[in-house]
């Protein structure tokens, strides 16, 4: 715990930013774990590993923390959340499962092939088709799913996918955050159990460690992350959708560039 300084400030940043975009903070905070952990000393072939689970662990929290504060401002569609979350589930559980028998470089690629993705298409700001709307139970199901699996591989709440698709459905964007933000918490915690599962199969983890979850690291990021996350998901609420917008793309760009430059 060399570095235990590192673990409340990424909390406090990534707990902001979570509850004023929605991303769960996971995306934010893969590539600021990464550097921590290389730090300190943990197993390099491990290294995305346990910085993908012990980031999903903390969004367990974060999302209930920003969910919360969205809900009050009336900024949930509670039915669409719930429609796709059993697909969730299936598709976040079954990636984590296999995420583990990935080397970390290639699963540092992927990670970084979708920030750009992402961000690309929230700069772009997609105009919905006035005759879109949210299709029926099966296909939410079927795009929770494909949401949960792609977001366990990347630690992610599933906002960077999932927003892009509400607002695509005619749903407003500071609804789709609130939204993202609730789908966060069954991607986390089916994620997390994934990932606990295939680390318990490797010996000699550093200590403190269940599975691939660093849990000192975990605590100490869920103490500052829970508070400031009500902070940002109120200024979701007061600032323009298209500052909103660029913030949200230029935070994963550099996320994006600066894990390039940490693994090449």
């Amino acid at each position: 715990m060399t570095y235990w300084w590192a673990y409340p400030a990424i909390g406090a940043v990534v707990g902001f930013l979570a509850g004023l975009l929605g991303i769960g903070g996971g995306m934010v905070m893969v590539p600021m774990l990464v550097f921590v952990f290389t730090a300190s000393g943990f197993p390099p072939e491990h290294l995305m590993h346990f910085s993908l689970a012990t980031a999903l662990a903390t969004i367990v929290f974060t999302s209930l923390s920003s969910v919360r504060a969205h809900h009050r401002h009336g900024g949930v569609d509670w039915p669409a959340a719930r429609a796709m979350a059993p697909g969730i589930v299936v598709g976040s559980l079954s990636t984590a499962l296999i995420a583990g028998f990935i080397p970390t470089r290639p699963l540092a690629l992927c990670f970084t092939v979708f920030l750009l993705y992402a961000s690309a298409q929230m700069y772009r700001q997609p105009k919905p088709s006035p005759e879109w709307r949210l299709p029926g139970p099966a296909a939410l199901f079927a795009v929770g799913a494909g949401i949960g699996a792609v977001s366990s591989v990347l630690a992610a709440g599933g906002a960077f996918l999932s927003i892009p698709f509400l607002v695509r459905c005619n749903v407003p964007l500071r609804r789709a955050i609130g939204t993202a933000a609730a789908n966060g918490f069954p991607i986390a915690v089916a994620g997390t159990v994934g990932y606990v599962l295939n680390g318990l199969r490797i010996d000699a983890l550093p200590s403190g460690s269940l599975g691939f979850v660093y849990v000192p690291g975990l605590l100490l990021v869920v103490a500052t992350s829970m508070p400031l996350a009500p902070l940002g998901a109120r200024l979701a609420h007061r600032l323009p959708v298209r500052q909103l917008r660029i913030v949200f793309s230029l935070t994963l760009l550099a996320l994006a560039l600066r894990m390039l430059a940490n693994f090449w």
